[in-house]
């Protein structure tokens, strides 16, 4: 009898543990996410402020960068990669006043979330402001600062979108001209 009472407890625990695996929910997709990523580019013909002697720039260099965010409505299609470049206007005070992207207006609806995107970010980023220093020498041949001002510049950056199942990835990093 303990033979036969050993069976049936193994079978009833064998029904259980199989009446637990066809009730065992499946787990949740995790929720898809997005990354950007940059780079700085230099455009042919584009306008540098010209120094006089003894002129000396400095700054124009971010400090605080927001990553774009990759469009929640476009992670379901996955689309191609997508690149925005974008002008990014800095005022004299370091602040992002504008962004501008060509072709923008022709843009259809899956790239105006792209571009929407890298506004969103840019509008955030904050830099060092351009100064331009003009140095002379004293009487003694000390040389030092006789005059410093504040300009506002652009810059141009390509901003990097991407999707692989599902997943986004979003980069954006400074070159070397």
């Amino acid at each position: 009898m303990k033979r036969a009472t050993m069976v049936r407890i193994g079978f009833r625990s064998l029904l259980v543990w199989l009446a637990g695996c066809v009730t065992t929910k499946p787990l949740p997709t995790p929720p898809a996410t997005g990354e950007a990523s940059w780079h700085e580019v230099a455009e042919p013909g584009t306008e540098h402020y010209q120094l006089a002697m003894g002129e000396v720039s400095s700054g124009a260099t971010p400090f605080k960068r927001v990553t774009p965010t990759y469009p929640a409505s476009l992670l379901g299609t996955c689309p191609p990669p997508q690149d925005v470049q974008a002008m990014l206007i800095v005022d004299d005070k370091g602040a992002v006043s504008e962004v501008r992207v060509a072709g923008e207006a022709q843009a259809d609806a899956g790239r105006r979330a792209f571009i929407a995107a890298v506004r969103a970010a840019a509008l955030q980023w904050e830099f060092n402001p351009l100064t331009i220093d003009r140095w002379a020498a004293d009487a003694e041949g000390e040389s030092h600062v006789v005059e410093s001002e504040t300009k506002p510049f652009s810059l141009d950056y390509v901003f990097h979108f991407e999707c692989h199942a599902g997943k986004a990835a979003v980069s954006t990093a400074p070159t070397k001209s």
